[in-house]
């Protein structure tokens, strides 16, 4: 059964400005979707629209099977959104906030407190339901809105920038909160500027680029299409030219760096002799960028 279905979505503001150009997508449920894009792209627009914030200007929407504009109040129920704007009242306790957000949807009042039990549990955020949230920190606020996003058990839930501005730990403690919920049955539409967190969760993807979706395939799929891997070398001796290597494209980054372009399934030890008969150590090896961002550059520059 299809989550999400989006046909010939169209969207023009009233200065003029075409957000989005006739988008066509399918996400099947129980999916850890990711959708791309730079700023401007049209995702927030599209987000917008499912979750009955942005009127469209033509096209159809249907949620598991609902359709937005005949159906609107059981396709609505069906959706979660954690936007990126803390949206909350910052001097409710966690508790009321999950509460009131239940009562919004219909949601009788002993089954709220249940659902709020649950969720908060379940977001590790149980001990703290009568804190007031502006004394939480970022990444508990961050597990606040996922938390209240799901307290009326949605069907889809769409998670727009969830990991900004956090650190990495909570990134991370946040995304295995993100794998549980969808092991749950729970199907997810992600939106990042961190690619890592993409590749890392998603199983399917759509780029989407001045209101046009560029791409759309399984991450796997996707990221089999990237023919060459790029490195940074950390030296330890400063180099003032660069060696000639065989076989490999290499580009000096300061005097201490080297930037080397590494077809998928060479052999980097051939590198690191030709490097040594050259009398270049290498103190470490990182990629520069991931498989994904180099595809999206890609898809960006055509």
């Amino acid at each position: 059964m299809k989550a999400l279905s989006l046909r010939n979505l169209t969207k023009t503001y009233r200065n003029g400005f075409t957000a989005l150009k006739g988008i066509n997508l399918d996400i099947e449920a129980g999916d850890f979707f990711a959708l791309l894009g730079p700023n401007g792209a049209g995702k927030s627009t599209a987000i917008g629209i499912m979750s009955s914030l942005v009127n469209k200007t033509s096209g159809s929407v249907h949620v598991f099977g609902h359709d937005l504009d005949t159906q609107h109040a059981k396709a609505k129920s069906c959706i979660g959104l954690v936007p990126q704007e803390m949206n909350f009242n910052q001097f409710e306790t966690v508790q009321n906030i999950l509460l009131n957000q239940a009562g919004y949807h219909g949601i009788p009042r002993q089954q709220a407190i249940a659902n709020t039990e649950q969720r908060l549990k379940q977001m590790f955020l149980w001990d703290q339901r009568d804190t007031v949230v502006r004394r939480l920190s970022g990444g508990m606020k961050r597990r606040v809105m996922i938390a209240r996003a799901l307290v009326h058990a949605p069907q889809l839930l769409i998670l727009d920038e969830p990991t900004a501005g956090v650190d990495v730990e909570i990134r991370r403690s946040l995304w295995e909160m993100m794998v549980q919920v969808n092991k749950q049955g729970t199907t997810i539409i992600l939106t990042t500027h961190y690619l890592e967190e993409a590749e890392s969760l998603c199983r399917n993807i759509a780029i989407i680029n001045n209101g046009v979706i560029v791409e759309q395939a399984g991450m796997a799929e996707l990221l089999s299409q990237v023919k060459k891997d790029c490195f940074v070398l950390d030296l330890a001796q400063p180099l003032s030219e660069l060696p000639k290597i065989a076989d490999y494209e290499l580009e000096l980054l300061g005097d201490r760096a080297l930037s080397v372009l590494v077809n998928r399934g060479q052999n980097l030890n051939d590198l690191f002799q030709q490097l040594s008969q050259h009398h270049i150590e290498v103190l470490s090896l990182k990629n520069k960028s991931n498989r994904l961002e180099q595809l999206l550059m890609g898809l960006m520059n055509e």
